[in-house]
């Protein structure tokens, strides 16, 4: 689970339940975390959409396996978000035999309100070269 990797932990990322065929994680709001005043550093909201794409790549696949490469990833900061729990949810929108592309929703208050949004592009490990 990646919510169980150091970097999660660190965040304070935990998985909460979610729709069927997504994954959800939730962030708490710590000083750590904070960018400019009253506001969640850009990066760590990059960083609860980028895991949550990660987790629903190792729910679909073997979690023992090796990580898939990011080819791309792209996010879309929609509004400031506030220091207060923070919400992703991720759901995979295509798996083919080399690349998965995964898309990830974040908000805070509401879904229907999100601060965030990701997509990202990856590479499947098919056992070559190692």
């Amino acid at each position: 689970m990646i919510a169980d990797t150091p970097y999660a932990r660190m965040l304070g990322i935990a998985s909460i339940a979610s729709e069927p065929g997504t994954v959800g994680l939730m962030m708490p709001a710590t000083t750590q975390l904070e960018g400019r005043q009253g506001f969640l550093y850009g990066g760590v909201i990059a960083s609860l959409l980028e895991l949550a794409c990660l987790e629903a790549i190792t729910q679909e696949r073997d979690s023992d396996g090796p990580r898939p490469k990011p080819i791309n990833i792209s996010f879309d900061f929609l509004r400031g978000g506030l220091m207060v729990e923070t919400f992703a949810q991720a759901r995979l929108s295509r798996v083919g035999r080399h690349v998965v592309n995964a898309d990830a929703i974040c908000w805070q208050a509401g879904r229907d309100r999100p601060i965030a949004t990701g997509r990202m592009h990856l590479l499947l490990d098919q056992g070559r070269g190692r």
